[in-house]
C-alpha cells in the first residue's frame, strides 16, 4: 500500500526555492540560509506575513565562490548567517596532500606522480590539480557575518568576523552573546567560541569550549579517529548549553560563568549507533518533576542503490529522549523511529532517509523533525517513555529531484510549520486539530 504523504497536516503556501540549510522564522518574515552557493545565493528573507503567498522581499549574494552560507538566525535586527568552505572533502583532501606527498616521496625514493597521489587519496587523477590549487590558496574566507536587517529589504553588513578553518556551520545566538561551532587553528574539528555582540560592528571572543584532545596545538591528543568527535552546534536554554558532538554523543555545559564554560552532563550512544548526534535540548515542561532531554540524529550519508542494499540491517538516525534530571546520571528512556515503509522515497538513490534536525521550539509537548525523505514528522513525548507520531507530511519532489530532502524546520508564535528542503522547495503548513 502506498505511504500517505500527509496525516493532520495541510499545506498553506510553496514556493520552489533554492535548496536551504536552515529556516529561521521571526515575526512576519523567514530567514532562508542556502545550502550552496548555487549562482552566488547567500540567505533569502521572506515576507511570511500572509502564508498562502510568502514573497521574497530581498536576497544576500555572495562575492566568494569557495564559500557558502547556510545558516541564519535573528536577534531583534541582527542577523547572523554563517561562512563555510565549499566542497569541504576537496579542502580535507587539500590538508593532507603536502604529508602524503613527502611521505610517499620518501618511500619511492623519487616524487610521486599524480597518479600514485590519487590513488591514496581515493580521487581520482584528474582531481589532483583541483587538490594541488586548494592546497596552494588555502582558505580564509571562514567566520560569520552580522547583518542589520531593520530594513529587511536592504539588509546591511554590519561586520564579518573570521575564525579557522573550513569556517563555522551551525550555531545559535541571543541579543548579547553568539555561540559559533566553529574550525579554529590549533583544534581538531569544531569547537565552540563565544563571543560578545553588543556592539555587533566589533564582536568579541569572551571563551572557548571543546572536547578533551581537540586540543592538539595545546598538546592534548583526541581518543577518536580524525574529526569523528567534535561540535556540531550548541543551544542555549537559561544558563545551560545543550550540544550535540557528533559520534562524541551529547554535551550539557553550565555557562553561568559565560568566561568560563564547564561540562556538567555527558552521554554517549555511538556504538553501537551507528549515526552521530546532531542537535540537542530540553523539554520546556517535566512530567513528575523529571527533566526530560531530546536529542536527534543526523543520517550522515548519501547512498545509491548498492550502498541502500548494503545498509539493510543498519539504524537510520532516530528522536531520542532523556531523563536529566540528574545530569551526573542521563539516562536514555527511548527511541523514535519512522518505518521505510513510510515514506515512498525511502529507498531512493541519491537522498537520505532518516532523521536530521527538530524545530529548536516546541508546540507544547510537541517536536516538529525534519526526516530527509520521510519529511516531516511530528512526534509528541508528553510520555518520553513512548514518544508517538501525531502527524506527518511528505513534499512531493519537485525541480526534477528523485525525492525530497526535508533538511530544516521552524514553528512561529502563530503555529504555523515552515520546512525548507535541501536541494529546492520550501512549504508552509499548519497542523489540524
Amino acid at each position: 500500500m502506498a505511504a500517505e504523504l500527509a496525516r493532520n497536516v495541510r499545506r498553506i503556501g510553496h514556493l520552489d526555492l533554492m535548496g536551504a540549510g536552515q529556516v529561521t522564522v521571526a515575526g512576519n518574515y523567514a530567514y532562508i540560509g542556502h545550502i550552496t552557493n548555487q549562482e552566488g545565493l547567500g540567505t533569502t528573507i521572506l515576507d511570511v506575513s500572509d502564508p498562502a503567498r510568502p514573497r521574497p522581499v530581498s536576497t544576500i549574494m555572495l562575492d566568494d565562490p569557495h564559500s557558502h552560507s547556510h545558516k541564519a538566525r535573528v536577534a531583534g535586527d541582527v542577523m547572523i548567517v554563517n561562512s563555510e568552505r565549499n566542497n569541504t572533502g576537496i579542502g580535507r583532501k587539500a590538508e593532507q596532500l603536502p604529508g602524503l606527498r613527502a611521505r610517499l616521496g620518501e618511500l619511492l625514493g623519487r616524487p610521486p606522480t599524480a597518479a600514485e597521489l590519487a590513488e591514496k587519496l581515493g580521487l581520482a587523477e584528474a582531481d589532483i590539480p583541483l587538490i594541488e590549487a586548494a592546497a596552494a590558496n588555502g582558505y580564509r574566507g571562514g567566520g560569520f557575518k552580522l547583518y542589520d536587517v531593520s530594513d529587511r529589504a536592504r539588509p546591511r553588513l554590519i561586520a564579518f568576523q573570521r575564525t579557522g578553518g573550513i569556517g563555522v556551520h551551525r550555531f545559535d545566538m541571543d541579543a548579547r552573546y553568539a555561540y559559533i561551532s566553529t574550525e579554529m587553528p590549533g583544534y581538531v574539528g569544531n569547537i565552540l567560541v563565544i563571543y560578545d555582540i553588543r556592539d555587533p560592528e566589533r564582536p568579541s571572543e569572551v571563551s572557548r569550549w571543546w572536547l578533551p584532545g581537540q586540543h592538539v596545538a595545546g598538546g592534548e591528543v583526541p581518543s577518536w579517529p580524525g574529526r569523528q568527535n567534535r561540535l556540531h552546534h550548541a543551544l542555549r536554554f537559561g544558563d545551560r548549553l545543550f550540544a550535540g558532538v557528533w559520534h562524541g554523543g551529547l554535551r550539557v555545559i553550565d555557562v553561568a560563568d559565560i568566561a568560563k564554560p564547564r561540562t556538567i552532563g555527558a552521554y554517549n550512544y555511538h556504538p553501537p549507533f551507528p549515526e552521530p548526534t546532531h542537535t540537542v535540548m530540553p523539554v520546556p515542561a517535566g512530567a513528575g518533576g523529571r527533566q526530560t532531554m531530546l536529542a536527534i540524529d543526523e543520517e550522515d550519508q548519501f547512498y545509491g542503490a548498492a550502498e541502500a542494499e548494503a545498509r539493510r540491517g543498519r539504524p537510520h538516525a532516530s528522536l531520542w529522549t532523556f531523563d536529566a534530571t540528574d545530569l551526573s546520571e542521563i539516562r536514555p528512556l527511548a527511541m523514535f523511529e519512522v518505518s521505510e515503509l513510510d515514506s515512498p522515497w525511502s529507498r531512493t538513490p541519491g537522498g537520505r532517509f532518516g532523521a536530521h534536525q527538530f524545530a529548536e521550539r516546541m508546540r507544547d509537548s510537541l517536536v516538529l523533525c525534519a526526516w530527509f525523505s520521510g519529511g516531516l514528522r511530528i512526534v509528541d513525548v508528553a510520555d518520553p517513555n513512548s514518544p508517538r507520531e501525531i502527524g506527518h507530511f511528505i513534499p512531493e519532489p519537485v525541480g526534477g529531484r528523485p525525492s525530497p530532502q526535508t533538511n530544516d524546520v521552524d514553528i512561529d508564535d502563530r503555529g504555523l510549520i515552515y520546512l525548507a528542503d535541501r536541494n529546492i522547495g520550501f512549504d508552509i503548513l499548519e497542523l489540524r486539530g
